[in-house]
């Protein structure tokens, strides 16, 4: 036991070294990654003399300097109100904001009705209605309801702004149910069940690629353009640009199955207005309100073929 007592108070203290030396690495490693990570200067701030910086006093200081500095930086009177001398930042100084979309406050008065999302982002559609804006407007990034614009359309979520702030709102958030078609004593017919009997009413087919079609059916689609887009439409492209958009989920109850489109079938052109960009698209879209004809070139099964569509 006096052996080992001795061994102790003699080399005892040899450990404390090599521990000194690790907490010192330890300390420099942490502290280079935190700067790495988080005070990463530039070159305007490294030519910048040190805001905090004195110079040194030419003569030694005084022995003693009655300062209550001390005590106003710890506070020991109030831990809650903190240092008694802290500065208030000043005005412009840059603020702390949570720059993450995702805790973005919900648009308040926006319903999302429809989202047809893709990796491009101007070729993302949602279908949007508002408090002040009630009708279903189809719009992309960029797009105005009311005071907001499109910033953002993702796969189940739209993110508008007005002004500097950002807001969001969900596929589900609710905010008001889709208007509902009216109510009929007719039964629709067997596998149309989920097409508006209004707008089936409407549109008779004469032939496998003709149909004609009520003005007055045009005008309800255009103020709904949800039920056009239950549909997932894709770009596709061919020798790397665009050369139409393919559909997908077309189901045979269906608005489009209606009008004679089928499930795989690629878009082309409507009315000679190729659908390769977004702004075409649009402007094919905005022009159907006028027509008095529609042709949609279609690429069916690797067959080019035309849909007509005279409206009446």
């Amino acid at each position: 036991m006096l052996a080992s007592h001795a061994v102790r108070r003699r080399f005892g203290g040899l450990w404390l070294g090599p521990l000194a030396a690790l907490a010192f690495v330890s300390a420099k490693t942490v502290t280079a990654f935190a700067g790495a990570l988080f005070l990463t200067p530039d070159a305007a701030r490294l030519a910048e003399a040190p805001s905090g910086a004195a110079p040194l006093p030419s003569a030694p200081a005084a022995p003693h300097t009655t300062a209550a500095a001390a005590i106003l930086a710890r506070n020991p009177f109030d831990h809650e109100t903190g240092p008694l001398d802290a500065q208030d930042p000043a005005d412009g100084e840059p603020v702390a904001l949570d720059l993450d979309p995702m805790h973005a406050p919900r648009c308040e008065g926006v319903t999302v009705r429809v989202i047809t999302a893709s990796s491009e982002p101007d070729w993302s559609l949602t279908v949007l209605s508002s408090s002040e804006t009630p009708r279903n407007r189809l719009l992309r990034r960029g797009g105005a309801i009311g005071r907001k614009t499109v910033h953002f359309v993702g796969w189940d979520r739209v993110w508008l702004r007005e002004g500097a702030a950002l807001c969001q709102v969900g596929l589900h958030d609710g905010g008001g149910e889709a208007p509902k078609p009216p109510a009929t004593s007719s039964a629709p017919a067997p596998g149309a069940a989920g097409i508006d009997p209004v707008l089936r009413k409407g549109i008779v087919r004469v032939s496998a690629t003709e149909h004609a079609i009520d003005r007055g059916v045009v005008e309800k689609i255009l103020e709904n353009p949800a039920e056009l887009l239950r549909a997932r439409v894709v770009p596709e492209q061919e020798g790397g640009r665009v050369v139409g958009l393919r559909l997908f989920g077309v189901r045979p109850d269906s608005l489009l199955a209606l009008l004679g489109v089928e499930n795989g079938d690629r878009l082309g052109a409507i009315n000679g207005f190729e659908l390769t960009t977004p702004e075409k698209i649009f402007e094919a879209y905005a022009r159907l309100r006028t027509a008095d004809k529609l042709t949609l070139s279609v690429n069916r099964r690797g067959q080019p073929m035309t849909l007509d569509y005279a409206i009446r």
